[in-house]
């Protein structure tokens, strides 16, 4: 099992974060559904656990077929390149669960996110002990660090080095933007904390596969921040009561740009 905990800091607040979050998965989803791949929703309703956390339930499939790494591609029998997603969001704490009925108990990726008021100080906000203590490893990722960003995912309009709000007037944000913002306790920030466990059980094959993931997982927890902070003229000042029925919307959307729209979005092999 691979571990790393991806800490992104957003000149965001937490309260902010969970309508500004599913606003873009909503939409992120739709960039990355057509020609019969993309992102299916089973189900998005409340729930309550025995221990009386409450939230909201998803259960999504992503079809894959050219998103997946060539090696992946190549091993993975027809039909087999489906992913199903639960996640239970009860924000400010989040855990999404992926496996593959092929692969059943020799392949899942485990995500839990804690959402926190603070620039990443926390040491180890999950809780972690042992073993699992000593393998993770923490990786920062600046939003406004264009380096590490392939020209095959970079979009200018998705810039946060160039992107300033109208609405809330936040950014650009320049090199020193998080020494900056910690300077300044009035100017909203938070942290997600993302500690990411991949399992995949396949002799000659794990060690390579499950860095591929992580990378892979590295990539999306990038673009997608990008886009969530340069989109927030678009997300900020709506209710939850607004973001649940445009949820319902997209849900029908993707249903319709999966059979009818072309192959589009990010390729794992970027």
């Amino acid at each position: 099992m691979l571990i790393k905990e991806f800490q992104i800091v957003l000149p965001i607040s937490v309260e902010e974060y969970q309508v500004g979050q599913l606003y873009t998965v909503a939409e992120a989803s739709k960039n990355e559904t057509g020609g019969g791949e993309g992102v299916e929703v089973l189900v998005n309703e409340p729930y309550e656990n025995d221990d009386g956390e409450k939230g909201q339930y998803t259960h999504k499939i992503y079809h894959l077929k050219s998103k997946v790494p060539r090696i992946i591609g190549k091993l993975a029998p027809k039909g087999s390149l489906e992913v199903h997603e639960k996640a239970w969001n009860a924000y400010p704490y989040c855990k999404t669960v992926i496996t593959n009925v092929y692969m059943k108990e020799k392949f899942s990726i485990t995500i839990e996110t804690w959402h926190k008021p603070d620039m990443g100080q926390e040491d180890n906000v999950h809780g972690l002990e042992g073993i699992k203590l000593e393998k993770r490893e923490v990786i920062p990722i600046d939003i406004a660090d264009n380096k590490g960003i392939s020209p095959k995912d970079y979009k200018e309009d998705q810039d946060p080095t160039i992107f300033k709000s109208e609405k809330t007037g936040r950014g650009p944000l320049g090199p020193q933007w998080q020494g900056e913002l910690a300077d300044n306790p009035n100017c909203p920030h938070m942290c997600a904390y993302k500690l990411v466990s991949v399992d995949f059980v396949w002799f000659g094959l794990q060690n390579t596969v499950e860095s591929i993931i992580q990378k892979m997982e590295r990539r999306i927890f990038t673009h997608f921040h990008r886009q969530l902070f340069c989109w927030i003229d678009k997300w900020h000042g709506l209710t939850m009561e607004d973001i649940r029925r445009m949820e319902d919307e997209t849900k029908k959307e993707l249903d319709e740009m999966r059979l009818n729209d072309q192959i589009k979005g990010m390729s794992v092999e970027g």
